[in-house]
């Protein structure tokens, strides 16, 4: 394509929003319960409502195969309920079971009216969603449009009217039912829309871009929020940007590359919709791969930098006020010579929790803690002393056996938890090794 034409290109964008935003909407409910395969499962499950609507009624008008497509997709999802609910079996391998079976029966239905019958495999992968411009000639509103744009409407109200019904029986059943609110009714209805809504994106934008749509965009939000109000609002927009961004790289992306022909939309669509997720995955700000790296990293850090403050403590503390500082070349030798060490030391320095001084020339300069240095060292070695106790205490260990347990846990103890085990423990001043248990609160 050389250029945008909002005469052909906005129906077609307009078509896939639609289509997009109306599987994105009932796709959280999906990705929350643990079913986004449903959707998959459906697609392949309307083949024998199709077929069955053919031979009762013979013929393929519209109505007749869409009412047959989407009983079909109800059955789906009942059998897929009742084989999760009466086999013991997991949601997935229950709708595998389903729809492979429902699948197969169509098949072979087909075949029984394959002379009367023609199937189109690139109109159920791809739709006809380039086409749908040419149902505009004349300044009419195209059919397909008016179509998805009802499916929305409707999966709007549904999910507007019953916000709250819906959210309990998708966290805790047992309590929506205990409250008033019957889960298998709601299920059953979110269910049979969402075999409309599939059934009735099929022949615009065919089953690739439904089943990406139901799932993807739904999937990237449950990435960047842990709010159901929050998830909906970005699986839409996330359905937004990819149907419009799909468009756009089917028209002028093979141009871009130099290519000649534009390739797929609907296709497109799902590769965007894919992509968005990718970005999700890596840099979303709680669950994404880089945060959680750089979470650990500065969990590391923060670790090795207590590390070296417990060190100073005990060495302080051991040689008693006024003894020799400790040099840099022994804090290397207890902790390690590493990178990290020497980022960690340059870090407490920074922040004058330790304070440094000259030493020995054959050893280097010496370390000392600060009077804030002090203050969180004696918090530390408060955490080990009294998981220390408390293991010696409950568990009745050897006191060799307590230190490596206490060296972990003494980073993640709340001062709210080392006030229950000092309650616990009724006070103790001193710990299995008959070593002083510093004070909660320390000046410095």
């Amino acid at each position: 394509m050389t250029g945008w034409n909002w005469h052909l290109d906005g129906w077609i964008v307009l078509a896939g929003v639609l289509s997009a935003c109306s599987c994105a909407l009932l796709g959280n409910y999906l990705v929350l319960r643990r079913m986004s395969l449903m959707g998959d499962a459906i697609s392949h499950a309307v083949l024998p409502g199709l077929a069955i609507a053919f031979l009762v009624t013979h013929s393929r008008s519209a109505v007749p195969m869409f009412a047959g497509a989407v009983i079909a997709g109800v059955v789906t999802a009942v059998l897929s309920q009742a084989v999760n609910r009466h086999g013991k079996v997991e949601h997935g391998a229950a709708m595998g079971v389903v729809f492979s079976v429902l699948f197969a029966l169509g098949l072979i239905l087909i075949r029984q009216a394959a002379d009367h019958v023609d199937l189109d495999p690139g109109c159920v992968l791809y739709g006809n969603i380039a086409q749908i411009p040419l149902e505009a000639i004349g300044g009419r509103v195209p059919p397909q449009v008016v179509n998805l744009a009802v499916v929305l409407v409707v999966d709007v109200l549904f999910v507007v009217l019953f916000y709250k019904e819906l959210k309990i029986s998708t966290f805790d059943p047992e309590l929506a039912t205990t409250l008033g609110y019957n889960a298998d009714t709601l299920h059953y209805a979110l269910m049979v829309l969402v075999s409309v809504t599939t059934v009735a994106n099929f022949e615009s934008v065919g089953s690739i871009l439904v089943i990406a749509m139901l799932i993807v965009p739904a999937v990237t939000a449950h990435l960047l929020t842990d709010r159901l109000s929050a998830m909906i609002g970005v699986s839409l927009m996330a359905a937004c940007l990819s149907a419009i961004g799909g468009h756009v790289f089917a028209a002028f992306g093979p141009g871009w590359l130099g290519m000649k022909a534009a390739t797929n939309t609907s296709a497109m669509m799902a590769v965007v919709a894919g992509l968005l997720l990718c970005a999700a995955v890596l840099l979303a700000p709680r669950h994404g791969l880089v945060s959680r790296l750089l979470h650990r990293r500065q969990m590391r850090m923060t670790i090795l930098r207590e590390d070296i403050l417990g060190l100073l403590h005990r060495w302080q503390e051991m040689r008693a006020e006024g003894g020799r500082a400790m040099t840099h070349r022994e804090v290397l030798a207890a902790v390690g010579d590493t990178r990290s060490v020497r980022q960690a030391i340059r870090s407490l320095l920074r922040k004058q929790f330790v304070e440094k001084a000259s030493g020995p020339p054959d050893a280097g300069h010496t370390y000392r803690l600060s009077g804030d240095g002090q203050a969180r060292a004696a918090r530390l070695i408060r955490s080990h002393r009294l998981w220390e106790s408390y293991i010696d205490r409950h568990f009745n260990l050897p006191p060799d056996h307590v230190h490596m347990s206490a060296e972990r846990v003494e980073h993640f103890l709340t001062p709210e938890l080392r006030h229950e085990i000092e309650a616990d423990l009724t006070s103790p001043r001193t710990d299995p090794h008959g070593r002083e248990i510093p004070p909660e609160s320390i000046g410095g």
